[in-house]
């Protein structure tokens, strides 16, 4: 340039610096868009893309669902005592039940054996016809139902050498739904059970990024030490929407005096880091560092589970 006259280099650095300022505008709508992009795919309805590993193999949900197996022994006298009231109570000719967020282990037919078990002991002490049960075994759509299912004949040759043949028909479908909202029909179940289940949220709330495509909980992938208070009161919102939605679907579809048991992980306080997340945590950050992942797409990732305090859940009651 130095070559060109004055006004002309001159002109040269005009529309130089213009093109430079539209590159950079350029560049910053395209990073704009990949940040709105990250946001949307951080609010995608987890029905979507979260499920337990499917299959029966090693590191299947089928193998490794021991947790929840404790959790449903812990439960079973609750479970026993709201069984037996619900039988006094409607005397129903078919039990209608359903196990929401029954996933693909053997879990849900666990909880199904301990049920008839006890309307069947109920009904020959009363001297009471043995009644039939209509059972629908409810998850998202991308649960491995076929991984479920493999456990079906091994469970009604348990049943039979339990009870011989004193029990009644069962009839067992699947009923692939979320669970926050209506999956059946008006005064349709005579009982609710969902067991590890409710914790899980039906999306990242929407909250954790502002409007402007900025992460508030930057660093973390959870409720952690170092969270903005804001976080956790945007999980609490998520969580009391989707609570009170799967109540009040519930409370359609259950016929009067019908019963529920729930059981979900919770916590003392709510603010307090669940210790599960923070290795993970950690895990994640040492592959920014190794340039597996992106580090924006890591500020943006949140885990979409809330473990609420018995305070909360009461008042959502």
């Amino acid at each position: 340039t130095d070559r060109l006259p004055l006004a002309l280099q001159q002109k040269f650095i005009q529309v130089s610096h213009r093109s430079l300022q539209v590159l950079s505008a350029g560049t910053q709508r395209e990073r704009e868009r990949e940040r709105q992009r990250v946001v949307l795919s951080n609010i995608m309805e987890v029905e979507d893309i979260i499920r337990m590993n499917g299959g029966v193999g090693q590191s299947s949900y089928a193998n490794n669902c021991i947790v929840q197996r404790i959790v449903i022994t812990k439960a079973e006298l609750v479970l026993e005592e709201t069984i037996r009231e619900l039988h006094e109570a409607l005397k129903p000719k078919c039990l209608m039940l359903a196990d929401m967020g029954c996933s693909s282990g053997p879990n849900a037919f666990l909880v199904l054996s301990k049920i008839m078990q006890v309307i069947n002991e109920v009904s020959q002490n009363l001297n009471k016809p043995i009644l039939e049960f209509g059972v629908f075994l409810n998850d998202l759509p991308g649960n491995d139902f076929n991984a479920l299912f493999q456990f079906l004949s091994s469970f009604y040759k348990q049943i039979e050498e339990e009870n011989g043949r004193k029990f009644g028909p069962c009839f067992v479908s699947a009923t692939p739904k979320s669970f926050y909202g209506r999956v059946f029909p008006t005064q349709f179940l005579h009982f609710v059970h969902s067991s590890f289940s409710l914790h899980w949220l039906s999306q990242v709330p929407k909250g954790l990024v502002t409007n402007e495509g900025v992460a508030l909980n930057k660093g973390n992938i959870h409720i952690a030490k170092t969270s903005p208070t804001d976080v956790q009161k945007e999980y609490y919102k998520q969580f009391e929407m989707d609570f009170t939605l799967f109540l009040r679907s519930r409370a359609s579809e259950v016929v009067p005096g019908g019963r529920m048991v729930l059981t979900f992980q919770g916590s003392i306080q709510s603010n307090n880091p669940n210790p599960i997340f923070e290795p993970l945590g950690s895990a994640l950050h040492d592959m920014v560092l190794e340039g597996v992942i992106d580090e924006e797409k890591l500020d943006m990732f949140n885990m979409p589970c809330y473990f609420p305090t018995v305070e909360e859940v009461k008042h959502l009651v």
